[in-house]
C-alpha cells in the first residue's frame, strides 16, 4: 500500500534530483564547449553571502536523504560533503537516490504523525510531526536549494529551461 507521506515525498524528491542531474548535465557540456573552467560555475553564486553552486548541491540533497530518512524512521545516512567536481556531484546524487530507491514504502505508514526532532537536544531543536516536517520544513528547503542551483546555472549563461528543471515525470 502507498502512503500519502510517501507519495508527497520521495517521488517528488527522485523527479526534482532527475531534473538536478540533468541541469548538471548540461552546465558541464557547457562549460566545455564554451572552454570555461568548470569551477566557475561550481562555485558561482547569485550574491555573496549565498551559497555557491557546489554546495547548493550538497544540501538540496541532504535535505532529499535526511528527510526521507527521518519520515522513514531510519538513520539519516552521511554524506561527506567532499565534492569538487560535476562528476562528484552527479555520483552525490546518485547515492542519494539509491538511498531513496531502497526505502521500504511501508516504513511511511505513520509518516505522517511521527514526531520528527531536527537538532535534538540544542537551542535550535525544532520538534514536527512528520506531515509539518515534510510541508512546512522539508519540501521548501529541498525546492530552495534545487531552484537556487537552476538560477545560478541559468544566470550563468546555460541553457537549461523549466522542463530541465522540473525533471521526469
Amino acid at each position: 500500500m502507498t502512503h500519502a507521506i510517501y507519495t508527497a515525498s520521495i517521488p517528488v524528491f527522485k523527479q526534482m534530483l532527475g531534473g538536478l542531474k540533468e541541469v548538471l548535465r548540461k552546465a558541464e557540456a557547457h562549460a566545455t564547449e564554451k572552454k570555461i573552467d568548470p569551477n566557475a560555475l561550481l562555485q558561482a553564486r547569485l550574491y555573496p553571502d549565498m551559497f555557491p553552486l557546489l554546495r547548493q548541491v550538497q544540501v538540496a540533497s541532504d535535505f532529499a536523504k535526511s528527510v526521507s530518512a527521518r519520515l522513514a524512521g531510519v538513520e539519516v545516512p552521511k554524506l561527506d560533503d567532499k565534492e569538487q567536481t560535476f562528476a562528484d556531484l552527479q555520483a552525490r546524487i546518485d547515492t542519494v537516490l539509491a538511498f531513496l530507491n531502497g526505502l521500504p514504502v511501508d516504513n511511511f505508514e505513520a509518516a505522517a504523525t511521527r514526531e520528527i526532532v531536527t537538532q535534538a537536544g540544542t537551542p535550535k531543536e525544532k520538534r514536527f510531526t512528520g506531515q509539518s516536517y515534510l510541508f512546512n520544513y522539508g519540501l521548501p528547503h529541498f525546492f530552495f536549494h534545487t531552484t537556487t542551483a537552476y538560477a545560478i546555472l541559468r544566470h550563468n549563461g546555460v541553457e537549461v529551461g523549466k522542463k530541465d528543471y522540473i525533471g521526469s515525470y
